[in-house]
């Protein structure tokens, strides 16, 4: 027996904006309500295929495949459609609801471990992936990092004992734009008050100088032997990759973001990809509205997967070690920590939650 659907349609708390929506666009109103009920599975539906077309491996990964757009299409033309009229900021509650994107200007992501809370997210730096600017603020002490972000690969032995730094995404949560509807917004530091106004974040909120920083790390120019973009959308992080390594490839990331802010004894520490001679693809979680990525590609890296354990194990670690800093800058915050100077040392760092390396197979 066909069954009939019933699908709840909520009508009846609106704020001003949604007042002016409803008079203007009554049917399109209705359609983001009925397709809204849809679309989740619709867009890990067509992030799936697009992940299947263009990359040898079976399924993304769960969370990054929770980051692909909710949106449907009839929603992503009407949002399209607000942007080219200018008019998106009138309806940002319902865009940043729909879309999975940050509205609040000062939002920050805390997450509780053992039933309790880490301390506030460490200071957001681009240091880790910015390799050739002088940086202008002090060094960050270790104990606000929890533990120190760069380190040498004899520092990482079986049986020793490491203060593992924040690994947390600042903002885990968003999700990507779709591409039509990401090539529309003025993802420019020149157009950074457009953007600000489009997704209404205020002067010298924790959201602007985030905006700022990763818009910084976006338009920098790569060091001597560095690939590198931002990607806006999933599918433009796809094709970065598959343009660079080809089709046939593995994704690696941290198990979780376990170990943070703590004292931990090192278990096995593996090479799980060794061949310097082929770099893999770096891509890093920068905080934003929605989600962007910075992937880039830095000759002579090794990477490894490291156990660590507290109490218990908690945690399968991903660490990378550059073998090349012969371009980095000579006040980079990686020589001020450990010695020595630009190709004088190899140095290595955690992978962050959500950030991700891609090697090939």
């Amino acid at each position: 027996m066909q069954q009939t659907l019933f699908i709840p349609i909520k009508i009846a708390q609106f704020n001003p904006s949604s007042i002016s929506f409803v008079m203007t666009h009554p049917v399109m109103l209705l359609g983001i309500l009925i397709v809204s009920y849809f679309s989740g599975s619709q867009a890990e539906t067509a992030f799936s295929q697009y992940w299947e077309e263009h990359i040898g491996l079976p399924l993304p990964p769960h969370w990054l495949a929770a980051k692909a757009s909710p949106l449907s299409l009839h929603q992503i033309s009407l949002f399209m459609k607000f942007i080219e009229e200018n008019v998106l900021a009138s309806h940002l509650h319902l865009f940043c609801k729909e879309a999975n994107v940050a509205c609040s200007t000062n939002m920050l992501m805390k997450k509780p471990i053992d039933d309790t809370i880490l301390p506030p997210i460490a200071q957001w730096s681009a240091d880790r992936i910015v390799y050739e600017h002088t940086p202008t603020d002090k060094p960050l002490s270790v104990a606000s990092q929890g533990g120190l972000p760069f380190f040498r690969e004899a520092m990482v032995k079986e049986g020793g004992f490491m203060a593992i730094p924040d690994l947390r995404d600042p903002m885990s949560y968003k999700s990507f734009l779709p591409r039509p509807l990401a090539s529309k917004i003025p993802f420019s530091f020149a157009r950074i008050n457009e953007l600000k106004k489009i997704f209404g974040v205020v002067n010298g909120s924790n959201m602007d100088e985030y905006m700022q920083g990763t818009l910084e790390t976006c338009e920098k120019s790569p060091i001597r032997g560095e690939q590198s973009t931002c990607v806006t959308s999933i599918e433009d992080l796809i094709d970065f990759v598959v343009k660079t390594l080809g089709h046939h490839l593995h994704i690696w990331s941290p198990g979780s973001i376990e170990g943070s802010y703590e004292n931990v004894t090192i278990g096995a520490v593996k090479v799980i990809y060794g061949n310097v001679s082929e770099p893999p693809v770096l891509c890093h979680s920068q905080p934003f509205p929605f989600q962007v990525y910075f992937c880039h590609v830095l000759q002579k890296v090794k990477v490894y997967v490291v156990d660590i354990y507290a109490r218990k194990k908690v945690n399968h670690a991903i660490m990378t070690c550059h073998y090349d800093t012969s371009t980095w800058n000579p006040n980079h915050h990686a020589f001020k920590w450990l010695g020595f100077g630009p190709g004088l040392i190899e140095v290595c760092h955690w992978i962050n939650e959500n950030a991700m390396v891609w090697t090939k197979t």
